[in-house]
């Protein structure tokens, strides 16, 4: 049978194959490893996996990447990220190191904030021209499908102008991005005292708006809304009415929970069948059983600790142990995560969270797919998926996790096409 592109003799042929399910307890151990492994593809897709002799015997092409003594896998997925924003957060990066929280940096209208009044006054031309340059860095980094949030506008123009300009970089970047619907990440300053105000508006108008907008653009059928539950944040009566207004119209569910409080945000989201719930740097052991029952992903953010400076992260191993769904994520964003990298977020769950390299992949690979309702398109090397591969100058995956800081990736794949090489 001829073929577009076999890719042969690679040292390990890293699968992540799930049988289209998300990876969970000893099964995160498993990344498929297929020595001296090969790949048929065609059409965009994968239409062959085994061993060189199985695919050489089988298949004919006139294109043929020899990937001897290198890794194999599939391209990262990053399932939750912000990196549609204007400007920069450093002077807030110094107050940090001098010892503010958070918290105390939002209260004082730094943080998301301060974001806010920077994307509010961009245009949407410059915009995308900013948030294109930080997807080239995840695309570096191995990344190329990732989901990116709204939440830095805050009203109904800006909100939709950072849907419009995730619709645009969608279109015209080698990365697949998943848009997700957030003006309830923070009460933008001129709603102070009138929080409830501002829930209406996002239930009465920017939702309604948002889900027409979608709409119109033919090729967006998987999207998301979500809520951020936290203490100065929306509380769980505000964020109940978001997300129920939000599952009434259609989107996906999503919901940053647990990250300094446990305000019962989790347990929300996982009966009202969100298909992530994110951070669970405070979730508890009633609340991880129930995670463990559904279908939702556990998203955690290792990078957004490891930027503040603090010796407390999800407990990501006792997820795992019991058997929840887990994914790792960057976080991508300007104040808490500023990092593009997935196997730098991997390297620090594998230190600080206590998970195998083979569980740190998973997650951001496979399970990570299935964080963005994705599990069966992308995230593994399994016959009908995307082609979506990456070529490591490596002879073992591990190292990606091991050697934090480094780069080991020597080819990029999107759809069965070389983009970088």
């Amino acid at each position: 049978m001829k073929v577009d592109l076999i890719i042969e003799n690679a040292a390990q042929l890293v699968t992540c194959a799930s049988g289209g399910k998300p990876k969970r307890g000893a099964a995160m151990t498993d990344v498929g490893i297929i020595e001296n492994g090969a790949l048929a593809i065609s059409g965009g897709k994968i239409v062959a996996v085994g061993n060189t002799k199985e695919i050489a015997g089988n298949f004919q092409t006139e294109n043929v990447i020899d990937a001897g003594n290198k890794v194999v896998c599939p391209a990262f997925v990053d399932p939750h990220t912000h990196v549609v924003f204007a400007g920069n957060r450093l002077n807030e990066f110094e107050l940090k190191i001098k010892g503010a929280d958070y918290l105390e940096i939002l209260e004082n209208g730094g943080g998301i904030i301060s974001t806010v009044k920077q994307t509010r006054e961009a245009s949407l031309k410059s915009l995308i021209e900013q948030s294109r340059r930080r997807l080239d860095e995840m695309l570096a980094c191995g990344t190329l499908t990732a989901e990116i949030k709204t939440g830095y506008g805050l009203d109904t123009a800006t909100e939709l102008k950072m849907l419009e300009a995730i619709f645009e970089l969608d279109k015209t970047h080698p990365i697949d991005l998943i848009p997700t619907f957030l003006p309830a990440h923070a009460f933008p300053p001129e709603f102070k005292g009138r929080e409830d105000e501002y829930v209406a508006l996002i239930c009465d108008e920017m939702l309604p708006e948002a889900k027409e907008i979608i709409n119109y653009q033919s090729s967006i059928t998987n999207y998301f809304a979500d809520v951020f539950c936290e203490k100065n944040a929306f509380n769980l009566e505000q964020s109940r009415r978001v997300l129920e207004t939000a599952k009434r119209l259609g989107f996906g569910l999503k919901a940053h929970v647990d990250e300094f409080t446990n305000l019962g945000c989790a347990r929300l989201a996982i009966e009202l069948g969100a298909t992530s719930i994110d951070h669970l740097d405070a979730t508890s052991d009633e609340e991880i059983a129930l995670l463990a029952a559904s279908q939702t992903i556990g998203i955690v953010t290792p990078t957004v600790n490891f930027n503040f400076g603090s010796a407390h992260f999800a407990d990501a191993r006792k997820m795992i142990d019991k058997h929840c769904a887990i994914a790792v994520s960057t976080d991508y964003n300007p104040g808490s995560a500023p990092c593009p990298s997935q196997p730098l977020a991997m390297a620090i769950a594998c230190r600080y969270q206590k998970l195998l390299p083979s569980e740190a992949f998973n997650a951001a690979t496979i399970n990570a797919a299935f964080a963005v309702g994705l599990g069966d398109k992308i995230g593994s090397l399994e016959v009908g998926k995307s082609a979506d591969i990456l070529i490591l100058d490596t002879n073992d995956y591990r190292q990606t996790a091991y050697e934090f800081g480094a780069n080991f990736i020597e080819t990029i794949i999107k759809t069965g096409k070389i983009i970088t090489r």
